[in-house]
């Protein structure tokens, strides 16, 4: 017997929350990005702590909702709103890739090619970890 998909497995349903998310996520970094400000001639630290947060976070939820069980209803929906929506709307790798341009089209070539890679290394480093610590915790509370 075939079941019946749920309301949050509908797939209109699923791309409204993924287009809700992104507008909540890209209004969140729009504030903090005029709250912070880049100068060409400084560390663009606006976009790389958004980033850094962004893999965090992204890192954590997804690691969570694995242990939660199958990407199915509500943790689909989850997953979708928050992970691709919201923190896909929210993290700014095409800002990074602009700022490091910029650093390197003025003659800082050393530093913007070091602020790039260091920027996809720090934020794969923090989601690896982030990765480990959940994978951690998980494991202690199910023995």
């Amino acid at each position: 017997m075939a079941m019946r998909s749920g309301f949050l497995d509908r797939r209109p349903v699923l791309v409204g929350l993924v287009f809700l998310g992104g507008c909540l996520g890209t209004l969140i970094r729009s504030v903090i990005a005029h709250a912070w400000p880049s100068r060409a001639d400084g560390v663009p630290w606006g976009t790389l702590a958004i980033n850094l947060v962004g893999a965090f976070v992204l890192a954590t939820l997804l690691e969570l909702l694995v242990h939660a069980g199958p990407d199915r209803g509500v943790r689909r929906a989850v997953r979708l709103c928050i992970g691709t929506g919201l923190l896909g709307g929210f993290t700014t790798y095409s800002a990074l890739t602009v700022e490091a341009g910029q650093r390197v089209m003025s003659g800082q070539w050393l530093w913007g090619i070091a602020y790039l890679l260091t920027s996809v290394a720090a934020g794969a480093l923090l989601a690896w970890v982030v990765i480990a610590a959940v994978r951690c915790v998980m494991g202690k509370r199910s023995s």
